[in-house]
């Protein structure tokens, strides 16, 4: 049997990287999962990429009725949620001169306002004693440069998860937070305009992290499946660094 056998499992933003590897290994270790993404072409091919019970919702977490659409979804099929990692989420540089209110808003819309109501509208279908892992970064604590909005954003969600934790405890429902580091993924080339750069941006990202390199999509699934699952069941309002040492060096 598998870690996550018989349980059912949400995760959004699962279409590409971290939230595909660990779509795909929730299904592994048992679980049902509900994948959301706001591209269906993409979403289709997720789909086909993932073995196992996978329902595939197409849906933009910054949109409630897109939210309502997801748990009806998973209400229909007469199930409850026994984990959800709120993954949606993303950002691009800008230096505080550069500051649009179009990127402050797109960058709040999707990775506060998205993750808020994304567990909110989970709470009448959420199973007590269910795992609930927000998506955090180390962008949040590291103050690096253009990157301020989204580092705002993702210290938000740090916050969320303590409060989370505590407002939800006596439901036994636990709340904690992932810290990937630098991950090799399409959202960190699509931050770049062109392939040679993105190749520098990742080479240079790589050269930040202690471990020497970046981590690959998997290697994070591995410690979001951690949380999810029964070996962390002591575990709540916490952030767990899957950084390379990142952070803590």
């Amino acid at each position: 049997m598998g870690q996550l056998t018989g349980k059912t499992a949400v995760v959004t933003g699962a279409t590409s990287g971290i939230g595909l590897a660990v779509a795909q290994r929730f299904a592994s270790e048992g679980a049902h999962v509900f994948i959301t993404g706001r591209r269906k072409e993409q979403l289709d091919a997720a789909v086909a990429q993932l073995d196992g019970d996978v329902t595939a919702v197409a849906g933009d977490v910054s949109d409630l009725d897109d939210l309502d659409r997801l748990y009806e979804a998973v209400a229909q099929q007469g199930r409850r949620v026994d984990v959800l990692f709120a993954n949606a989420g993303g950002g691009a540089f800008s230096s505080l001169e550069q500051v649009t209110e179009e990127h402050f808003d797109q960058t709040f819309d999707i990775n506060v306002k998205g993750t808020l109501f994304t567990v909110q509208k989970a709470l009448p279908l959420l199973n007590d004693g269910a795992s609930i892992i927000l998506s955090g970064s180390t962008a949040a604590t590291s103050g690096a440069e253009a990157f301020g909005v989204y580092a705002a954003s993702k210290a938000a969600i740090r916050s969320f998860a303590r409060t989370w934790a505590n407002e939800l405890r006596g439901r036994a429902v636990r709340v904690n937070t992932i810290i990937p580091g630098p991950t090799d993924t399409p959202g960190i080339t699509g931050l770049a305009p062109d392939e040679e750069q993105a190749g520098q941006l990742k080479g240079y990202l790589a050269g930040t992290v202690p471990l020497g390199r970046m981590a690959q999509p998997a290697e994070i699934a591995n410690a979001v499946l951690f949380l999810a699952s029964d070996q962390a069941s002591f575990v709540t309002g916490t952030e767990l660094f899957a950084d390379g040492g990142l952070n803590q060096i």
